[in-house]
């Protein structure tokens, strides 16, 4: 049965939940590769699974299967521009997506993990299921840690956000 509603209709509703924003990241053949997400969330604690979706017309997405291992970064306040950059469809420069951005390999898997971010999971691809235009990735988490900020970069409706405290 047919949908009745329509696709701006939709993005406003979905637009209204809240959400942290993550880079997703892999290495592929000594490269690395990233791509902004909101669609992530925890899974299961028995195993440790974690999903995140990816667009199946996205870069990230044949990586990801091809590499069979994953980092996520939560991103932290103040970093709307690395968030920015890397929802871009194109590199952002001769140096690729990660020219002049702070990096650390992560400990299992040696993706870049974003400096200054909130917290990292590392992942082993676990399972991919199909989501009408995206993908979504079970990850097995390997390792979990601490980036070094202090509060989470929010996404709602349409744009960022910082957490207000009382």
């Amino acid at each position: 049965m047919p949908s009745r509603v329509d696709t701006a209709a939709f993005r406003r509703t979905v637009g209204r939940f809240a959400t942290g924003v993550t880079v997703v990241t892999t290495v592929v053949d000594g490269v690395a590769h990233g791509m902004t997400a909101n669609a992530f969330s925890s899974l299961s604690l028995d195993p440790l699974l974690v999903l995140v979706c990816v667009d199946r017309s996205a870069g990230l997405h044949e990586r990801v299967t091809r590499a069979g291992t994953f980092a996520i970064c939560v991103l932290a306040e103040g970093q709307e521009a690395l968030s920015r950059r890397f929802a871009a469809r194109h590199p952002a420069g001769a140096g690729g997506q990660f020219e002049g951005v702070a990096t650390v390999p992560a400990p299992v898997t040696g993706s870049p993990l974003l400096e200054g971010g909130l917290v990292y999971l590392e992942c082993r691809l676990s399972a991919v299921h199909p989501g009408g235009d995206h993908s979504i990735f079970v990850g097995e988490v390997l390792a979990a840690g601490e980036l070094g900020g202090t509060e989470p970069l929010l996404w709602f409706e349409g744009g960022y956000h910082r957490l207000a405290r009382d």
